[in-house]
């Protein structure tokens, strides 16, 4: 196997945001050669699939600045308290959009959702065992809670209607974890 690392040589921060830091650095690819690699430093995040016992699960919808369009969305947040471990934030996260609490989350794995440009990682979880408790959304956040069957929630997926690259990755993974427990083989 060849190196493929690449070494950084200096670096400059463009951006210091609130949320998100971007950077220039300068690297030694393997061949020798000097080049630029442009990044954004993100404190990572946790996202939750809940699943009731009746089979519903619970998406959020949200607008979102960037595209400019409302999204479906699993729940979701920043690992922004210091501290704060990833399964706490998917608890707290869970609650504070859609106002349940998990007795249990079973973590699905760790991904990075844009490699090309940036070092957010996602950790994803299976949330059950739901307590209802109260919706408690930041201030200048604004998300419709809605129920549905959790097949639904698949199916909006392979339809193409959620479009969320997180929230596709966290059903389909969470898809598995439930076939696995209810001892259905996925590999045919």
């Amino acid at each position: 196997m060849h190196n493929l690392n690449e070494e950084r040589l200096r670096s400059e921060q463009l951006v210091d945001g609130k949320l998100l830091k971007v950077y220039r650095d300068y690297v030694r690819v393997p061949s020798g050669e000097e080049a630029v690699r442009e990044w954004i430093d993100h404190p990572g995040a946790s996202a939750v699939v809940p699943l009731f016992e009746d089979g519903t699960t619970i998406l959020v919808r949200q607008f979102r600045y960037p595209p400019r369009r409302v999204f479906y969305e699993v729940p979701a947040g920043k690992l922004d308290v210091k501290g704060e471990s990833p399964e706490e934030v998917a608890k707290r996260e869970l609650e504070e959009e859609t106002g349940w609490i998990p007795g249990t989350l079973t973590h699905l794995g760790s991904f990075y959702p844009c490699i090309g440009y940036s070092n957010e990682v996602i950790h994803f979880y299976v949330g059950e065992e739901l307590t209802e408790s109260k919706q408690a959304l930041s201030d200048g956040e604004f998300i419709e809670v809605v129920r549905l069957p959790f097949e639904e929630a698949l199916a909006m997926v392979k339809r193409r209607e959620i479009l969320d690259m997180k929230s596709v990755t966290a059903l389909m993974y969470a898809e598995s974890y439930v076939r696995e427990r209810s001892g259905v083989r996925m590999d045919g």
